[in-house]
């Protein structure tokens, strides 16, 4: 017998596969190469920004701040970025998207240099505040600006490349603290100088408008009925991330590190974390999310307590703790999302996602000020303290949540897609199509 004349020979199928890998291939250099000007931009601006976010700390301490203080100023940023991912949306389409992230990176620019000439903790604040606004500003244009340059087949590439040049570049940033004196002109005026930087390539780029439309947001109460653990993992995750993030450098001066320590200390963050992203995703689509959210956050708060027995002239053996620190706790965010859409239809996800960009936003914007008081009553050591405090936290609530609910199979949960530590609901939309597993069978487009 001849067999099955309506199935195509095993080489067709090969022939079919190879063909449509390689389309796929050469669409998603097509995309990249699209957006390569945005993410050259953006990479000069998370340069800045990492190298900003540390000077500031350090420079706050210089300056006579109290730890509480400095939280406040840090959270001013968190809070402004929250503010603009809001309210950003509603008005780029009046003015045209290079408009916008035109005048928010001038602003940013010279916003930086204003806290040489008024050094007060509340004019800081104020400061911060506005530069939050503007990096969502921003922010909201390059994640719109992508989506508007993918498409179904590419979005998920793009997001994570999106999220890689984001990390990597904010950890490169904190290495430009070694070029200059952090209580001296130069380290600001380079911040400044990056920033105006970015403009460039984003400014000789033509390109029609993307929507920069917000999508729809899910309220809280509907969040938590569908994931309690998305909502409470999420929201602690971001008082973890604004701790490590907006407070590590802060710590790591009051120890007594050297401008170069420092710089590493923050460096081993980010580059965990873009390590790490990737192979605890892939867990966490194989096995029951919430018992990778277990492990991750309790490693967390195993190494957080252990770094508090490393003496101080063996910081160098704090940097691999650091490292690993930053890669079990930072991909969270995107686990806790992940976890939410393993409950909820395909037509909420954007809904849901946006929503939880707000709910990590807040926590970020509470972790800095929280911090900064354990810290003022215990000392430098209240960091890892509070660290240990909220990875637990978060690994108790999810363990206590698999007593409370099923397992979601595996075969039915959805893909993990790395989002960027700090992000907008717009960011949302450029993941839509990315979260369910992708088809085993390429033939069969």
């Amino acid at each position: 017998m001849a067999g099955d004349l309506s199935t195509p020979p095993p080489s067709t199928l090969f022939i079919q596969a190879s063909l449509f890998d390689q389309e796929k291939r050469n669409f998603v250099k097509k995309t990249i190469a699209a957006s390569s000007s945005i993410l050259l931009g953006i990479g000069l601006l998370s340069l800045g920004g990492g190298l900003q976010g540390s000077l500031l700390g350090i420079r706050s301490t210089m300056e006579g701040f109290s730890t509480v203080t400095t939280g406040i100023i840090i959270s001013g940023f968190f809070i402004g970025y929250l503010t603009g991912a809001i309210w950003v949306p509603r008005f780029v389409n009046r003015v045209g998207h290079i408009r916008v992230f035109g005048a928010f990176a001038s602003i940013a620019s010279a916003n930086i240099l204003l806290h040489l000439i008024l050094i007060h903790p509340v004019i800081w604040t104020a400061i911060r505040f506005v530069s939050g606004f503007c990096w969502a500003g921003i922010a909201v244009v390059a994640e719109s600006w992508l989506n508007h340059n993918a498409d179904n087949r590419t979005r998920g590439k793009i997001l994570a490349i999106f999220m890689m040049v984001q990390m990597v570049a904010n950890g490169c940033g904190q290495l430009f603290l070694n070029t200059g004196d952090p209580g001296g002109f130069i380290l600001f005026a380079l911040v400044s100088i990056l920033i105006s930087f970015s403009l460039v390539p984003v400014l000789l780029t033509a390109t029609t408008a993307p929507d920069t439309t917000s999508p729809s947001i899910l309220g809280l109460r509907s969040l938590y009925k569908i994931s309690p653990l998305g909502v409470l993992g999420t929201f602690g995750v971001g008082v973890a991330h604004g701790t490590l993030i907006g407070m590590g450098m802060v710590y790591a001066h009051n120890k007594g590190f050297s401008v170069l320590q420092i710089s590493l200390f923050m460096s081993m963050i980010f580059w965990g974390g873009a390590v790490f992203q990737w192979p605890i995703g892939m867990l966490s689509d194989r096995l029951d999310r919430r018992r990778v959210i277990i492990w991750t956050t309790f490693i967390a708060a195993g190494l957080s307590l252990l770094a508090l027995f490393i003496p101080e002239s063996a910081s160098a053996v704090l940097f691999p703790f650091i490292f690993i620190l930053g890669g079990v706790s930072l991909p969270l965010y995107s686990l806790c999302i992940a976890h939410t859409n393993d409950h909820i239809k395909r037509e909420q996800m954007v809904a849901a996602s946006s929503g939880l960009t707000l709910v990590v936003g807040v926590g970020t914007a509470i972790g800095p000020v929280t911090v900064g008081a354990v810290m003022e009553i215990v000392g430098p050591a209240g960091f890892f303290y509070f660290l240990v405090i909220v990875h637990v936290a978060i690994g108790a609530f999810a363990l206590y949540r698999t007593t409370q609910r099923p397992a979601v199979p595996i075969e039915e949960q959805k893909h993990v897609i790395p989002f960027p530590l700090r992000s907008t609901p717009v960011v949302a939309g450029l993941a839509e199509e990315s979260f369910t597993k992708p088809e085993k069978d390429p033939a069969s487009h």
